[in-house]
């Protein structure tokens, strides 16, 4: 089965006070932590969206062996970029969707996911029985998903209108968003 990797890079970062795919954690800003991640599982391809200052990005990113792609309606929330990386993806069996400020997810994580990875799945990680990301969706979703894609809410519609899997990753990995700077874990604060 073939998976890509679909970063999700675009947003503004408002509460954080600077676009998160900008924010340093361990010497790496999150953008790259994120896409070597999804390469380090394995994901082929992997693309990154971005919106927010994504000149800045690319000034400051490695972005190495990733596929780099726009949104030019990135204000508009997570629905277009999901869209916008959907549409980038070409020809995989299913994606698994990373937010950028998710750094806590792990390859042990991500692999979890891709082992149920076929074109009719739907999955997400779950933390402690809390659904989180990553987000496997198989290709017969994508057209639903990009047509249901709207604001803030990502494909959360579509994925509360057909059956999801959940995988249980709080042993191994941490779900948690970062949306503010506090939300940092002690010892792995920005530089």
């Amino acid at each position: 089965m073939r998976v890509a990797g679909l970063l999700l890079a675009a947003g503004a970062g408002r509460r954080f006070g600077t676009p998160k795919a900008l924010v340093p954690l361990d010497g790496k800003l999150f953008v790259d932590s994120a896409a070597e991640l999804l390469r380090a599982a394995g994901c082929e391809p992997v693309v990154v969206v971005l919106g927010a200052r994504a000149g800045e990005v690319r000034a400051k990113a490695a972005l190495d062996g990733v596929t780099v792609v726009d949104n030019p309606h990135w204000e508009t929330g997570m629905g277009s970029s999901l869209r916008t990386g959907l549409h980038a993806i070409g020809t995989a069996d299913a994606v698994l969707v990373l937010p950028v400020d998710t750094p806590g997810v792990t390859v042990a994580a991500l692999h979890r996911l891709m082992e149920l990875a076929e074109p009719n799945v739907l999955a997400r990680a779950t933390y402690d029985g809390e659904i989180g990301h990553p987000v496997l969706i198989g290709s017969g979703h994508f057209a639903g998903v990009m047509a249901s894609a709207a604001g803030d809410q990502g494909a959360r519609d579509y994925l509360k209108a057909n059956t999801v899997r959940h995988v249980e990753c709080a042993d191994v990995a941490d779900g948690a968003d970062v949306d503010r700077p506090e939300d940092l874990r002690p010892g792995n604060q920005a530089t």
